[in-house]
C-alpha cells in the first residue's frame, strides 16, 4: 500500500511539472486511499473500511485546496469548497465510525454538533469576504 501513496505523490509531481494544478485532486484521492489501505494493512483491521470510505470526499477536498494553493483556481473559493468537503467527510467518518466501530469512536460523536456549530459561525464570514 505504500506504493499507492507514492503513485499519488507522482501524480502531484506530474501536475506540477506540466503546470496542471488540478492534478492535485486525483493525486490526493489516490494517496488518501493508499493511506487508508496502509493503516488497515499495518494494523490488520480491514473492518474499518465500513466507515473509512467516508474519507474519500475529504481527499477530494484536500485536492481542491491544493489545486487552489498551486494556482489552479481562486484560493478563497478553493478554501470554501475544499473545506466544506473536508468537514462533511470528517463528519461522516465520525458518524459511521461511531455506528460501526463502537468503542473509542463512540466517544467522538460530540465532535459532530461542535463542528456543525463552528461551520455555522465561519461560513457567513467566508461568504462576506468572498463578496467584498
Amino acid at each position: 500500500p505504500v506504493w499507492i501513496i507514492a503513485v499519488g505523490g507522482m501524480l502531484l509531481v506530474i501536475g506540477l511539472l506540466t503546470r496542471t494544478p488540478e492534478m492535485a485532486i486525483p493525486a490526493s484521492i489516490v494517496a488518501g486511499i493508499g493511506g487508508i489501505l496502509w493503516v488497515q494493512n499495518t494494523y490488520n483491521n480491514w473492518g474499518t473500511w465500513s466507515y473509512s470510505w467516508a474519507l474519500i470526499p475529504g481527499f477530494v477536498g484536500v485536492g481542491i485546496l491544493l489545486s487552489g494553493l498551486l494556482g489552479g483556481r481562486n484560493v478563497r473559493e478553493a478554501v470554501r469548497e475544499g473545506g466544506r468537503l473536508v468537514i462533511i467527510s470528517a463528519t461522516l467518518f465520525i458518524l459511521f465510525g461511531a455506528v460501526f466501530a463502537g468503542g473509542r469512536m463512540r466517544d467522538l460523536w460530540p465532535l459532530i454538533p461542535i463542528g456543525f456549530g463552528v461551520w455555522l459561525l465561519v461560513e457567513p464570514l467566508l461568504k462576506r469576504r468572498a463578496q467584498s
